[in-house]
């Protein structure tokens, strides 16, 4: 191994990153928590606290509202709610975070999707007077299917209940009991008041019969288990590299973002859909030639063979290639206000690979009280989570989500406009529960 490999591995270990989203129904005080949370953590800027401080007074509050740090929008201020995701990068001794903060109205569930699709870690937010609701489950099930390994519930405004801790037993087993029948792996409830600072970063006087971590003890030591590193090696290629120059007459380099596992010189790979083989005999990364390359790494990989190989190709080990198929079932969270019908043309995008679709069948429809499965609803409207078949033009190489949540998801969009239309999560979940139906023919297909 090259020095320079060896720095950057030093580099990779020496820090420690966790990302999480915070989720919840309307006005049970996420953007409370997340300033909170930047304040006592003294991770705000001073003009930052001076901005909100002046805004608090000029609408008559005593003190600073805590919640402007992250509803940055005039229409969320105005109306006291979060629409859109805002993420905010802070750091304590300990760990790096990356925080997404997300919308708790039914409208705007599809942000959520969003914030957590890259977390590993999400905290679910309860108000104590009202106890788990209908976008309670529904944050709980959206995090279950999108594999989120660690999930906190934290019951807030324990101080307008008294800090009576037979309230927060009862709104934890329930919730517990919950996403734990969606699969989740790991649940920890907290109570706290993020108005009061309780239990937030610093431990609450208030609750002495609970003797578990604050939020942000508990976020300093979750392990971070979703190792990409460990993942099936997949490097979608984004654009192919050839500067044809008197320097590099012959250089043939294939670049993109290794989106799972690891890459090595001499490795045999395999080139998807077409099946091509070869072996990489390069790896640049940084401009500098690397032995080793792992995700999320930017690189450009060099193979022996001149191979036709172009961007929304999937390069792979040869040992470790994923099924190419033009039929996709899958789990996925409906986002557009538009409805998704059988029968209806999509373009289906999967890394960097975007191709034509047709949706075959929609099986099922999740129902979020019970979590039982609606049968052949014939469509999905904003905020479904339901079952779907989809067929594709050309052959796709998927994994798994439960896999590897990179290349395991895709994008259903709207060739008309470009709207966004779902969120899949190709694979077993616990969708695939629903009532089997049998797979129609083929012939009617154009393509």
């Amino acid at each position: 191994m090259s020095n320079s490999t060896e720095q950057l591995t030093e580099q990779l270990s020496a820090t420690t990153l966790l990302r999480f989203a915070t989720a919840g129904s309307v006005d049970d005080g996420k953007s409370t928590l997340v300033g909170r949370l930047l304040h006592d953590s003294k991770s705000v800027l001073t003009d930052q606290l001076e901005a909100v401080e002046h805004a608090s007074r000029s609408r008559g509050q005593d003190a600073p509202d805590l919640a402007l740090l992250t509803d940055g929008l005039r229409a969320e201020r105005e109306q006291g709610i979060t629409i859109d995701v805002a993420y905010r990068y802070f750091a304590t001794a300990r760990r790096r975070f990356i925080l997404a903060d997300t919308p708790g109205h039914v409208q705007y569930t599809r942000n959520m999707v969003t914030g957590a699709s890259t977390a590993e870690l999400a905290v679910v937010l309860v108000d104590a007077r009202n106890g788990v609701v209908e976008q309670t489950r529904r944050h709980a099930a959206v995090a279950a299917l999108l594999r989120v390994p660690h999930v906190v519930l934290a019951v807030n405004k324990m101080d307008l209940v008294g800090y009576e801790e037979s309230v927060f037993a009862a709104i934890a087993e329930e919730f517990t009991a919950y996403a734990s029948a969606l699969g989740v792996p790991e649940i920890t409830a907290i109570p706290i008041s993020a108005l009061a600072g309780d239990n937030v970063v610093e431990a609450s006087a208030n609750m002495d019969w609970y003797g578990g971590p604050t939020v942000l003890e508990h976020l300093e030591t979750v392990p971070s288990t979703h190792d990409l590193t460990a993942c099936h090696a997949r490097l979608p290629v984004q654009y192919v590299i050839r500067p044809q120059t008197a320097e590099h007459p012959d250089y043939r380099g294939y670049a993109g973002q290794i989106a799972a596992g690891t890459f090595r010189v001499g490795e045999s790979v395999t080139v998807l859909p077409s099946g091509r083989t070869s072996k990489v005999s390069g790896i640049d990364l940084l401009g500098e030639a690397v032995d080793i390359a792992w995700t999320p790494q930017s690189v450009t990989l060099l193979l022996e063979d001149d191979i036709d190989i172009s961007r929304g190709d999937l390069i792979v080990p040869s040992g470790d290639a994923p099924a190419t198929t033009q039929d996709v079932e899958a789990t996925v969270c409906h986002v557009a206000d538009q409805p998704l019908t059988v029968g209806q043309r999509v373009l289906l995008k999967h890394t960097t690979r975007t191709v034509k679709a047709i949706v075959k069948d929609i099986p099922s429809r999740l129902t979020l009280d019970d979590l039982s499965q609606h049968p052949d609803p014939g469509r999905l409207v904003a905020n479904d989570i339901g079952l779907v078949r989809v067929r594709t033009a050309e052959p796709l190489a998927l994994d798994s989500y439960a896999d590897s949540r990179r290349t395991g998801s895709f994008l259903l969009i709207d060739p008309a406009d470009g709207t966004t239309l779902a969120a899949g999560m190709a694979g077993d979940s616990f969708a695939t529960a629903a009532k089997s139906v049998p797979a129609d023919d083929d012939a009617e297909w154009d393509f």
